[in-house]
């Protein structure tokens, strides 16, 4: 668990500080809270739903990692089960500023990481940016998600991108989140290599067709996965290293503690390899990367 967490329970009200603090030190915390969890939040705390989900913002903000501008992004989004999922902005220095990633994208990809199929709302300390519109317009649950900010009342996703354009324009019904498996397999016997290629199942590209996962090891041999989510924007489309560096940030790690990382993709009209290559190298050149195209 980061350490900010615990740091910023002096910005909480008293009573949430409290209420909460155990389940920030128990160990087995990992940057969510269960729906029952929440409902003795509201229940010890006498906010309402959507109070709650503020004043939780500062709590998700200190997973944000941004060394270029220093202004920390929290979103948490709740998915389909109930679930709240922390998230922060991520911003890697010497890489393109196009391999960032927004709050909002990093909570939601915690929840698909973590295996929900829906998101049905989304606490963000900053209005969303019309990237991060985009990008949420791809969900499954576009057409129903909220938006709540401090000291506004909630919104649809509609409401704050009207006249949107999305799969339905291409001709696409899948959506991002959906559950989904492409049967893609690796003869490679690597734990690592088989770990990214699961990952490029789960991946959601539905316009360039090319299922891409990453898995990274980390110093004590945990492995983070992560997987391609396309966008019919194109732009906001968010690179399955970004998914695996955003499962491995939530999950306390640091960065620098990657040694080992695997790409496994379909071979397609794009390829993430020179970027996946551009960003570890920004992180650390020494990191080694098995490539796989299928």
């Amino acid at each position: 668990m980061h350490t900010k967490v615990m740091d910023a329970l002096g910005s909480l009200p008293a009573d949430l500080a409290t209420a909460i603090k155990p389940m920030l030190e128990d160990g087995n915390f990992d940057a969510t809270i269960s729906a029952e969890q929440f409902g003795n939040l509201l229940s010890q705390t006498h906010m309402t739903d959507s109070e709650l989900r503020v004043a939780l913002l500062p709590l998700a903000a200190t997973y944000s990692v941004s060394p270029l501008s220093h202004f920390c992004v929290g979103a948490v989004v709740r998915g389909n089960s109930g679930r709240l999922y922390f998230g922060g902005n991520m911003e890697f220095v010497g890489a393109a500023l196009s391999q960032t990633v927004h709050a909002e994208q990093s909570a939601i990809s915690h929840a698909w990481v973590k295996g929900e199929t829906g998101v049905k709302d989304i606490t963000i300390n900053y209005s969303p940016c019309g990237h991060c519109r985009q990008f949420m317009n791809e969900l499954s649950t576009a057409d129903t998600i909220k938006v709540q900010l401090p000291e506004r009342e909630e919104k649809t996703l509609q409401q704050y991108l009207p006249e949107s354009f999305g799969p339905s324009d291409l001709g696409i019904t899948e959506r991002l989140l959906t559950e989904i498996n492409h049967g893609l397999g690796v003869d490679e016997e690597s734990e690592l290599v088989q770990a990214a290629c699961q990952a490029a199942n789960r991946a959601h590209a539905p316009y360039t067709k090319n299922f891409s996962g990453v898995a990274l090891k980390a110093d004590d041999g945990r492995i983070f996965v992560g997987m391609y989510a396309e966008n019919a924007a194109f732009n906001p489309s968010l690179p399955p290293l970004q998914v695996a560096l955003i499962n491995m940030n939530m999950a306390g790690y640091e960065l620098n503690r990657i040694t080992e990382a695997a790409l496994v993709e379909q071979s397609s009209s794009i390829s993430h390899l020179a970027d996946t290559q551009n960003t570890l190298e920004a992180l650390n050149p020494d990191i080694p990367l098995t490539y796989s195209a299928l």
